[in-house]
């Protein structure tokens, strides 16, 4: 009986693997390249069955597949095109396929590996990642996060402007891609600026000094936001919206990786916040911002890349009433002025910028940048107020306490203006880099070219119970006026050097930046040499602290608006003021 139940057992086993072998067929090939070299190493695999082989070092493989079936095999190899090809194949069927696999033109992204080297100048960079926890009313959140780092404020939550120190907002640099930010001159208040140039979505980098920077920014003394916008390697995108506006951004690279381009679009509307203001009105403020940085890869060691920004901020406004309350306690008042006309602001900006990088080897960077600006700023308004000054009641039992008790006078005035601002930027700039194993020498130096037109007309007239302020028997006055029309056309000359040497040390890192720049104006007929340095320590501690101390001669180039004197003609005598640097530890 066990004999019999072997063999029963042995005869149905055949028969099944006979049986499975009728289903089956042999494929085998030799793979190859177009230069007919064997490829070794090729995945050859069967789409939808989790079978599969590799080619051997001449080329060869063999494989069973399904017989009865429509089949597709796929051959794939890192470097080289995927292909497929089809067959049906019968029971027992032997099939022979002669595969040529094309190189791919797909290439790796660029890896490079460097020297750890800590940063010797006096810049820090921030984790743009921090972006998304900034939580603010003005679409900047980039100045932002920089108002919450020591020794930067804000008094205007409206605003994207901020001091460092205590100096003024015009003393910031701030810079896109190495291109430097102009902003609107004739802007009086937050309300009107509208958003940041920079946009966050495409940012890359950011790097911020609050003093006593290198030698290879430009002449300002307070500070230097350094941006630098991504360069994008895939398919990605954004959208977000408010009741305060909508951003969206879009970038992506093509033609094998060589072309990139990021781009972003964004609207800002600040009528709901500014509702809440003591002055009542209807405020109807538009800011609307496109960019794009494209850049294009011509071979390894050259591209080149282009920014550009249109931005129109438009700010109308039509008040209507205004409540305020001020006086001491003995002496509690209150104004109530009633309004009528309207304030019609526009601001028009355009930035275009082309750069050539051009890197013959790991040790030597030159770049190339020619770029334009032009702004066409309009400030017009006539306003008619009327105003009534009041006593209030103070007597906290009385059924009236706060309510008007007395009328102490009334008045009017009239604000008027027609400002205009034409200006137009030009930049030529060359930077330079050479790096070797203690040193990395920066140099650079820039041409630029200005070209302003302004217009001011305006005047203040102010009626009280009836004279006018200053007050004439004979004619009416007006108690202030400006009409002023300038132009300017002036030429910079700028540049710098600077070396940031890695000492060797056996307990830390210590590296000394040492530079000097100078600054040429044909306006005033001013040279300027500014020398500036910096040493950093990064002892070999367990805990993380660092030294630092830095210092030099920093000068400010007045810019048009530093040029007006207060009855609007120029001081064509100006001279730039002198900060020396203050050491900082």
């Amino acid at each position: 009986m066990k004999i019999a139940l072997l063999i029963s057992t042995f005869l149905i086993a055949f028969a099944l693997t006979g049986l499975a072998q009728s289903n089956n067929a042999t494929l085998k090939g030799v793979i190859t390249d177009q230069a007919g070299k064997p490829l070794d190493m090729v995945n050859v695999s069967l789409k939808d069955y989790a079978l599969g082989t590799s080619s051997k070092r001449d080329g060869t493989f063999i494989l069973r597949v399904p017989a009865q079936k429509n089949i597709i095999i796929v051959f794939s190899s890192l470097g080289y095109s995927t292909v497929t090809d089809s067959i049906f194949a019968k029971p027992e069927e032997n099939i022979t396929l002669k595969i040529t696999l094309p190189e791919s033109n797909l290439k790796l992204a660029e890896v490079t590996i460097s020297q750890n080297r800590r940063e010797g100048g006096n810049v820090t960079r921030i984790d743009p990642k921090m972006l998304d926890q900034i939580a603010g009313s003005s679409t900047g959140a980039v100045e932002s996060l920089i108002k919450t780092l020591p020794g930067v404020s804000s008094n205007n939550e409206l605003s994207s402007q901020y001091t460092v120190r205590g100096g003024n907002f015009d003393e910031n640099m701030v810079y896109i891609n190495d291109i430097e930010v102009y902003r609107p001159m004739l802007v009086r208040s937050g309300q009107q600026e509208g958003m940041s140039i920079i946009n966050s979505d495409m940012v890359s980098t950011i790097e911020f000094s609050a003093g006593g920077f290198d030698a290879k920014y430009d002449d300002k003394m307070s500070s230097v936001l350094d941006i630098k916008y991504s360069k994008p390697s895939e398919l990605h995108g954004s959208a977000t919206a408010s009741l305060l506006g909508a951003t969206a951004h879009f970038e992506d690279a093509a033609l094998n990786g060589k072309l990139a381009h990021i781009s972003g679009i964004r609207y800002k509307t600040s009528k709901y916040l500014l509702g809440s203001l003591d002055e009542q009105g209807e405020y109807n403020p538009e800011f609307l911002d496109f960019q794009t940085y494209i850049t294009y890869s011509v071979n390894e060691k050259f591209d080149i890349s282009f920014l550009g920004n249109i931005a129109q901020n438009q700010y109308n406004f039509k008040p209507e009433t205004r409540r305020t309350t001020f006086g001491t306690w003995d002496a509690p008042l209150n104004t109530t002025i009633y309004f009528d006309g309207q304030e019609v602001d526009d601001f028009q900006t355009y930035l275009g910028a082309f750069s050539a990088n051009y890197h013959p080897n790991n040790a030597l960077n030159l770049k190339f940048i020619a770029s334009a600006y032009y702004a066409e700023e309009n400030v017009t308004y006539d306003i008619l107020g009327d105003y009534y000054l009041n006593e209030l009641e103070r007597d906290m039992s009385s059924e009236e306490y706060g309510d008007s008790v007395l009328n102490l006078g009334v008045g009017s005035f009239i604000n008027h203006a027609r400002n205009y601002l034409n200006s137009t930027v030009y930049n030529f700039t060359h930077r330079g880099a050479f790096n070797s194993d203690n040193h990395l020498i920066n140099w650079g130096v820039k041409f630029q070219h200005e070209a302003i037109e302004n217009r001011i007309n305006e005047w203040i007239f102010r009626d009280s119970t009836g004279y006018s302020i200053p007050y004439s028997d004979s004619e009416v006055k007006l108690y202030y006026t400006l009409n002023s029309k300038n132009s300017i056309n002036s030429n910079r000359f700028t540049g710098f050097i600077q070396d940031t040497w890695s000492v060797p040390i056996s307990r830390g890192d210590l590296y000394v930046n040492a530079g000097v720049r100078f600054n040429y104006w044909d306006f005033n007929n001013e040279f300027l040499i500014s020398p500036r340095g910096t040493i950093n320590f990064y002892p070999d501690w367990k805990n993380k602290i660092s030294f630092r101390l830095s210092g030099g001669i920093y000068y400010q180039s007045p810019f048009f608006k530093e040029l007006l004197f207060t009855d609007g003609t120029i001081n064509y005598n100006t001279r730039t003021t002198l900060l020396p640097g203050c050491c900082r530890v």
